[in-house]
């Protein structure tokens, strides 16, 4: 094979998918913009062990990873914690994201895929409405596919033609702003849960979790709606450490804030010499921002429908079963939670609160993981316990028109998301599509922050 694949940044999927495609014959260069070894942020991240397998790749080394304590959720009264209950089935494991990189790009040399460090991605090469390069730091490039692993904020996928019908980057409220760090852990104090993770903490529109899994250090999160600095994560870490006294005030690593997408999926992923994957194309679970595992699904998936297109076209018309079928196996679920994710927007501290209290939330209801890709598994129960919710919800009226407003949203979602067109037609897709926009778009029109 002679044809030349450009991957834009070293997003998880785009490493797996370029490792895929140059094991097959395809001439494949990855472009970077950090230096090599220092891929990733300065912390772990929790996915599902099966991810490996999804991308082809084998399970790393036994001593890069362990099993994730299950989590404990605090509503904003911090009066009655839900600790989940995964299935064992469903267990999933913690990494240091620099472990997770050594172990993948290990597998993509071994494929030949070549890699350009240091080299930031500036944006596309067009021809007409055609994809068929990058402008970077260090020149321009040009390939027959470019594959956009550039991340939330992508420069190719920002500054691609309105004709190409992708939109070009995330609205408000569906990005995370995060910060994470680690903490030293104070000799003496004994934890009462490992894994503490705090919705609406101080009744404030957000996440935060204090993690102790490690012997010798605490691990902070806060999650926020929009951007925020270090005064406000002081004065969130220090109403963290009344109640988690285990958390130390001395940095030991981290303190990074990063951007996360917590939203649909892109509506369209694909167009003439392009083809969007992990938070290039917004791949991540919308409640809790995790995207490794869908990504990796979403690398075979490209590989697959590459290697079918016999013509090499790389066409949008191509390219298009990549987008379909990630949809029908995936990104149709995802479309579910995000609707879940705003409706939790407009949910009063006093309304969360109520939902523990009164045994609407259970530990199955919060033991969404990576490999959770929609919410009907989550909401099963016995007729007695489902009899019992409803007379809870009934009991507060303002929470049941919200939950009700929910199954409304998911079915409508549902049905939007299966008349999406089988083909790559152009008028087809850009109908659709502006219908599967316009939906998220009134709902966020609806957010009362």
């Amino acid at each position: 094979m002679s044809k030349k694949i450009l991957v834009a940044g070293g997003g998880h999927g785009g490493i797996a998918a370029a490792a895929l495609l140059s094991k097959v014959g395809y001439d494949v260069t990855v472009f970077e913009r950090a230096e090599e070894g220092k891929l990733g942020y300065d912390w772990t991240d929790i996915f599902s062990p099966r991810a490996w397998a999804a991308a082809g790749i084998g399970m790393p080394p036994q001593e890069t990873f362990e099993i994730k304590e299950d989590m404990t959720f605090y509503s904003p009264n911090l009066r009655i914690p839900i600790r989940q209950n995964i299935p064992e089935d469903e267990l999933e494991i913690k990494m240091e994201r620099t472990d997770i990189y050594d172990h993948l790009i290990e597998h993509a040399n071994k494929h030949k895929v070549k890699f350009e460090y240091a080299c930031e991605v500036k944006g596309p090469i067009m021809a007409g409405n055609r994809v068929v390069g990058l402008k970077t730091a260090k020149g321009n490039f040009y390939g027959d596919l470019i594959i956009d692993a550039a991340g939330v904020n992508s420069p190719v996928r920002a500054k691609l033609p309105a004709a190409c019908q992708i939109e070009s980057m995330p609205a408000k409220f569906e990005v995370l702003y995060a910060y994470r760090a680690f903490y030293d852990k104070p000799q003496g104090v004994k934890e009462d849960a490992k894994y503490k993770v705090f919705l609406l903490p101080r009744g404030e529109k957000g996440v935060a979790w204090v993690a102790t899994e490690g012997d010798d250090y605490s691990d902070l999160l806060i999650g926020k709606f929009e951007p925020f600095g270090e005064d406000e994560v002081e004065s969130l870490a220090d109403y963290l450490r009344e109640v988690n006294p285990w958390l130390g005030k001395n940095l030991l690593r981290g303190g990074q804030f990063v951007q996360i997408p917590i939203r649909q999926p892109l509506a369209v992923m694909v167009c003439d010499g392009y083809a969007a994957i992990g938070d290039s194309a917004f791949m991540t679970i919308p409640i809790i921002g995790s995207g490794i595992a869908n990504t990796f699904k979403a690398a075979g998936f490209l590989t697959q429908t590459i290697l079918e297109d016999s013509a090499e076209a790389f066409s949008a018309d191509s390219l298009w079963p990549y987008q379909a079928r990630y949809f029908k196996e995936i990104g149709a679920g995802l479309a579910q939670i995000a609707c879940l994710k705003n409706m939790l927007f407009n949910v009063t501290p006093q309304e969360l609160d109520y939902c523990f209290e009164e045994g609407i939330l259970t530990a199955r209801d919060l033991a969404l993981g990576s490999d959770s890709i929609n919410l009907s598994a989550l909401f099963r129960m016995s007729p007695t316990k489902a009899k019992h919710r409803l007379k809870a919800l009934k009991n507060n009226p303002p929470l049941f028109k919200k939950v009700l407003g929910l199954a409304a949203n998911m079915a409508k979602v549902t049905l939007i998301t299966a008349q999406m067109p089988k083909r790559r037609e152009s008028f087809k897709v850009a109908k659709w599509s502006n219908k599967y926009r316009k939906f998220y778009f009134d709902l966020l029109r609806e957010i009362d922050m």
